[in-house]
């Protein structure tokens, strides 16, 4: 698969994984992937938007109703553009949302006015991975036909240890690749 001429929209939610997300977004765009960042007030308090802004060489969108700016359809024109969208960091929380079709951001916004393919690399401590609402709201997605990575076993930044770490860059952008290769597969004409 060549990636060159492919758009992936990634977004980042509130979780200390986010410290990854630049390694991510540096092998997409060295693989001549577009990519748009979006982020979540929570994950601006990890990292900040300029650094994002610089990996991907574009301006990164925080905000559903920014000021000063003309929104009025963006989340829908940001739903339609990718071929793919990569949420990385996912936490529970998002995944809750996505899960019960709530959308009270830009992100979980354009997740739900997507037709595009949705990949969550989920990143929790390991006793809200284990959680039964959100082992359920994961297998509610998955069978809806999300995709998923899922989180790595390790010590946690609060020093538990178990199931919960986010999948290392590397692990999501070879999915990434994977699921592009797919898409591509499947809009080959039949002979």
């Amino acid at each position: 698969m060549t990636a060159t001429g492919k758009k992936v929209l990634v977004g980042l939610t509130g979780g200390i994984a986010c410290y990854k997300v630049p390694y991510l977004v540096r092998y997409l765009h060295k693989a001549r992937v577009e990519v748009q960042v979006v982020m979540t007030d929570g994950a601006t308090k990890f990292i900040t938007p300029l650094t994002l802004e610089a990996v991907s060489n574009r301006p990164v969108a925080t905000e559903l109703f920014p000021v000063n700016e003309f929104v009025s359809t963006r989340h829908i024109d940001m739903a339609e553009w990718p071929d793919l969208i990569v949420v990385a960091p996912a936490t529970a929380n998002l995944i809750g949302k996505v899960a019960s079709g709530i959308s009270d951001d830009l992100l979980t916004t354009i997740i739900c006015a997507t037709p595009r393919p949705v990949l969550i690399a989920p990143a929790m401590n390991p006793r809200m991975w284990d959680n039964p609402v959100t082992q359920k709201n994961i297998a509610s997605l998955r069978q809806l036909g999300y995709h998923f990575v899922d989180p790595e076993e390790g010590e946690m930044a609060c020093e538990h240890s178990g199931v919960g770490r986010m999948a290392e860059p590397d692990r999501i952008y070879a999915r990434v690749t994977d699921l592009l290769t797919d898409l591509d597969e499947k809009k080959k004409p039949r002979r």
